[in-house]
């Protein structure tokens, strides 16, 4: 349970995190604004990370490796977070969240490669979600807008972060891996961003509060309880419920950024919550479930 809470806790954050983000490109470019709350978020981890390293509370399972956990993770946050980032130039925030939800379908999958059951559940909830996505995103002339392709290629990454904390995150301080992923991904969105983006101090100042929130909380607090709760929790379970960021995302946009859903959308999005679902739950489980509420 308390694994559960702060993975819940977790999605919260990053749901309405959409609004911050959406907000935030309104002044700045996408991967400055990506290094800029990837750094800040590194920045609030430091106090911690000090005390924890004084009381010898810090767990490295080796130098070498947790190098190559840090750039793994950091490499593939890069650039999951930089297809969100700038899908969101060109989707809403309600889209965006349940279309990288879909990473919850994606992490079963993925494990197939690293040898993970996957029951038949995974492939009705996917065939669900494909049809949800079909109702929110593609259009008549069956084409998909720009911005919902770049959270679609994002929450193929994002399954694969999940995969990779579920990994390392057994061999090395939670805090520690969580620090030094934001690092190298600010890193990488600084790079690109002085080749192809123009930034001045004007802009970051007017987006002072959304890197605040999308830097210290989305990023220091958020994901820093996915990484502590991964550690408890296995990574199926911990998908099905930081999938939930996609209905604070919709709560979020609706209250914060005048967004709406038509009927044609707000069905997709049920679907694709459905499929989510039912994605985690084992149909054994639920055949089980209903024969003792016939027994009894």
């Amino acid at each position: 349970m308390p694994a559960n809470f702060l993975l819940l806790l977790a999605a919260a954050i990053w749901g309405f995190g959409f609004v911050a983000q959406a907000l935030g490109m309104e002044h700045l470019s996408p991967f400055m604004f990506n290094g800029l709350r990837f750094f800040i978020g590194a920045l609030s981890l430091l106090p911690l990370v000090v005390w924890f390293y004084r009381q010898q509370r810090l767990v490295v399972g080796g130098k070498r490796s947790l190098a190559i956990g840090s750039l793994c993770l950091g490499a593939i946050l890069f650039v999951a977070a930089s297809f969100q980032q700038v899908g969101l130039l060109h989707t809403t925030a309600a889209n965006a969240g349940f279309i990288t939800g879909l990473y919850i379908v994606l992490v079963p999958i993925l494990g197939l490669a690293l040898k993970h059951k996957t029951g038949l559940n995974t492939w009705v909830g996917c065939a669900i979600a494909v049809i949800g996505l079909y109702f929110l995103s593609i259009k008549d002339n069956m084409s998909i807008g720009l911005g919902d392709g770049l959270q679609l290629i994002g929450a193929l990454f994002w399954a694969m972060h999940i995969l990779a904390i579920d990994h390392f995150a057994k061999k090395h301080s939670p805090l520690l891996l969580a620090q030094l992923q934001f690092i190298f991904c600010g890193v990488l969105s600084l790079l690109v961003s002085a080749v192809i983006e123009v930034t001045t101090l004007e802009n970051v100042a007017a987006a002072w509060g959304s890197l605040a929130y999308a830097g210290i909380v989305s990023v220091g607090i958020a994901y820093t309880l996915q990484v502590v709760a991964q550690k408890h929790a296995h990574p199926a379970h911990a998908a099905i419920i930081l999938s939930l960021e996609a209905v604070f995302a919709v709560m979020g946009g609706i209250l914060f950024l005048g967004e709406s859903l038509d009927n044609r959308a707000l069905f997709g999005c049920s679907l694709m919550l459905i499929g989510m679902l039912v994605s985690q739950v084992p149909l054994r489980y639920l055949i089980k479930s209903r024969h003792q509420k016939v027994v009894s």
